[in-house]
């Protein structure tokens, strides 16, 4: 499961108080006001997920589109990259949104990111049966995101002045082309997260993608994979503690998600995994079918979180043994003034065996949780990670309650 609820968390929830949502000034651009729309009808959980359709978004309290990937360019070096849409709403408040890109340089050892945020639906041009989004955010070209039963496009260009990391200008041109259908995660698409809400969740693990980078002026023709998630469910605070999130594509054409939640209490409430095949067959992995064990370490220098930097993941009815380490060691990203928190994530160097013979692959790895006071630098409220306090818990939990209500209801929960 990729749950970004409480990277969002900080940011997307901003809206429902009237407080900034970033240091980002958002896009100066008109927001319209939309004409009062009657109240959603409340279908029950879980309904089947369909395609195209379910490519769109919908009326829930939190959604992103998200994808990371791996190319190559011309001359042979390998570039990781992140873009990711998060929409999220709050009652009657505005529908507001934030946007982060990364891009790591595997042989120059660099890594930068940007990140934009805007509010209100000027940014959501999507049929219903895809999306379509353009997000301003305040930066001199907005970023696009457009997809539509796996044909997607993404276009995001960030200047050196709005990145972080190792500062350049950087730009995303792409082309995406779903290799396989979409794999539903837990076998049906949807996961029941209890009393913290409920989540549909599909991945296309292998999009073939064309394009070009952008990187200091200079334009780079690129060709590679990417790995799509895309998930949305009526759920605002998941993870207390964090989550270690694998995404690892092996050169047999195996695909492999594990995702382990963390409580406050450094227990895993929550573990599991998902085997995608050559022939894009899944199936639903327990906890009991693999296990991760961490190698290795890092200290970032700039915020001091340490973060595991190694893993070996074996899975025995597989007979695969997977060894993970970051191509880039500082691909971490403070996202404080859009989303609340601070977070790594990155590409990885695989070395895999299978039946006792070698296999490379290609793996991104995302981690939260890890570094100490990450709370939002608007006015919505304390940390949405393990710094948590009872009363920001608190706080969320009846936010979360406001959320098809009235803006009374949803402004009195702060």
């Amino acid at each position: 499961m990729k749950a970004i609820a409480c990277l969002a968390l900080a940011a997307l929830l901003a809206g429902c108080g009237g407080g900034p949502i970033l240091a980002n000034p958002p896009a100066q651009r008109t927001v319209p006001t939309p004409p009062p729309k009657a109240s959603p009808v409340v279908v029950a959980d879980p309904q089947p997920v369909e395609f195209p359709r379910d490519d769109a978004p919908h009326d829930r309290l939190t959604e992103w589109w998200y994808y990371t990937g791996h190319l190559r360019d011309a001359v042979g070096r390998n570039w990781g990259f992140e873009f990711v849409i998060f929409r999220a709403e709050r009652g009657r408040f505005p529908v507001t949104w934030a946007s982060h890109l990364a891009l790591t340089d595997e042989a120059g050892g660099r890594f930068t990111y940007a990140q934009r945020s805007e509010i209100g639906p000027q940014v959501d041009r999507s049929p219903a049966d895809g999306f379509d989004f353009t997000l301003a955010g305040g930066g001199p070209t907005p970023w696009a995101m457009r997809g539509h039963d796996g044909v997607d496009q993404l276009n995001a260009q960030a200047e050196a002045s709005e990145t972080a990391g190792d500062p350049a200008s950087v730009g995303l041109h792409l082309a995406l082309q779903a290799e396989t259908g979409p794999a539903l995660h837990d076998g049906d698409g949807w996961i029941d997260f209890g009393a913290a809400g409920s989540s549909y969740y599909y991945s296309r693990t292998r999009m073939a993608a064309t394009g070009t980078l952008e990187v200091d002026g200079d334009t780079l023709d690129v060709t590679g994979m990417a790995w799509f998630d895309h998930q949305w469910g009526d759920f605002i605070a998941l993870g207390a503690g964090g989550w270690d999130w694998f995404a690892v594509n092996l050169e047999d054409g195996t695909d492999l998600m594990l995702s382990l939640i963390r409580d406050r209490d450094g227990s895993y409430p929550l573990v599991y995994g998902m085997l995608v095949e050559p022939d894009g067959g899944f199936r639903h992995l327990p906890r009991e079918g693999f296990s991760v064990e961490v190698t290795a370490r890092w200290t970032s220098p700039e915020t001091g979180a340490e973060y595991p930097a190694g893993w070996r993941i074996e899975l025995p009815g597989e007979a695969l043994a997977i060894d993970l380490a970051p191509t880039v060691a500082h691909q971490e990203l403070d996202t404080r003034p859009t989303t609340g928190v601070v977070y790594w994530e990155g590409s990885q160097v695989v070395r895999a065996t299978r039946n006792g013979q070698p296999l490379g692959g290609e793996a991104y790895v995302e981690l939260t949780g890890y570094g100490a006071g990450e709370s939002s630098t608007g006015s919505s409220g304390g940390s949405t990670t393990s710094a948590s306090t009872a009363s920001t818990r608190a706080w969320a939990s009846r936010l979360a309650s406001c959320a098809r209500t009235d803006s009374m209801s949803c402004a009195a929960a702060r």
